[in-house]
């Protein structure tokens, strides 16, 4: 039975930072491909990053490039992301989902960017 399960967010200012890590068990993490998504309030789930089995192919959507850092860890069968001078149009909820995209995801964990 696949499990994701994130942790690490919280409320944090515009400029700040978090790490979010995503703990998989249920399946062969290390030869999947690993994404993070997010849902902002009211709007619809969309991809924010991915890495593939290898660490070598990494890709960020466009408003996170230079601010967050996908990576992954074998031994700990977890994925992170990194996330640098956050803001206000960063809150969300952010899940780690496993290939294909859509197949699994996490509860989500909360990030809330404000004053």
């Amino acid at each position: 039975q696949v499990q994701l399960v994130e942790s690490g967010g919280g409320l944090v200012q515009p400029g700040g930072s978090l790490k979010l890590s995503c703990v998989a068990s249920g399946f062969s993490f290390s030869i999947y491909y690993m994404y993070w998504v997010r849902q902002a309030p009211g709007k619809e789930l969309e991809w924010v990053a991915s890495i593939n089995p290898g660490s070598y192919n990494v890709e960020y959507q466009d408003s996170v490039k230079g601010r967050f850092t996908i990576s992954r860890d074998h031994e700990k069968n977890t994925l992170y992301r990194h996330m640098d001078n956050l803001k206000v149009e960063d809150t969300a909820v952010y899940y780690c989902e496993k290939s294909p995209v859509g197949s699994d995801r996490g509860q989500g964990t909360q990030v809330t960017v404000s004053t």
